[in-house]
């Protein structure tokens, strides 16, 4: 494949490493700063770049017929008018808020979890996500994404940010040098807790898995998610 990556911070460079070792060609690096590019010389793009970024890159790949792999979060607030976009452009999209393949499994596990927990009396519910201090947005896509799950599968109707009650789940959002990424999930009661954790080592999974989503979608129209890729 010929890949355009938008957004060539540590992740984009790590996510180059991954492709040109299987065999891709990067034809196309988009930074911070670049506004005009000429995105129609790949097979597909993959973005991780920034918030304020993130909506003009994938209009401009939807705009000009190719496939995108988003990973950028904090830009969902137009998630809505970006499927309506795809939707007419017959584009092809997937977003994820984690890409690393056993952070999908970990979602999976979670809403079994919390389905399991619904009906048991006694258990308070709270969520504990940690970054690296260049991390933009807080809670992760990752943290928000695992409520989701949660909240579909519980009485629980929202998240708060630090802060919760009895139907809303509380994320303490961290961020410390050097940590690619921990989400955990915690139910407690007076007797015992239930835990389940997932830890990041570093970007190596991340990048791997937004390289198989971008293998899987490439020739593709529609609109996936990660449990497409993986047939979960």
């Amino acid at each position: 494949m010929n890949i355009a990556l938008l957004g060539y911070g540590k992740m984009g460079k790590t996510i180059e490493k991954i492709a040109t070792e299987r065999g891709h060609k990067i034809v196309l690096t988009v930074d911070k700063d670049d506004k005009e590019y000429d995105v129609s010389v790949a097979d597909i793009a993959i973005d991780f770049s920034i918030p304020s970024a993130a909506v003009n890159n994938i209009t401009k790949c939807f705009n000009a017929g190719v496939p995108i792999v988003s990973g950028t979060t904090g830009w969902l607030d137009h998630y809505d008018q970006i499927i309506e976009l795809c939707k007419e452009k017959k584009g092809g999209f997937i977003y994820a808020s984690n890409y690393s393949l056993g952070v999908n499994l970990f979602f999976e596990l979670n809403k079994k979890l919390a389905q399991m927990m619904n009906p048991i009396e006694g258990y308070d519910i709270h969520m504990e996500e940690i970054h690296h201090t260049q991390k933009l947005d807080a809670p992760s896509g990752t943290a928000i994404t695992l409520a989701e799950g949660i909240i579909e599968n519980s009485t629980k109707t929202a998240w708060q940010l630090d802060q919760g009650d009895t139907q809303t789940i509380p994320i303490n959002a961290k961020r410390i040098e050097n940590v690619p990424g921990t989400h955990t999930v915690t139910y407690t009661s007076p007797v015992d807790d239930i835990e389940i954790k997932h830890t990041a080592h570093n970007r190596q999974g991340f990048a791997l898995g937004a390289v198989i989503a971008a293998e899987w979608l490439v020739g593709k129209t529609g609109i996936y998610g990660m449990k497409d890729v993986l047939g979960l």
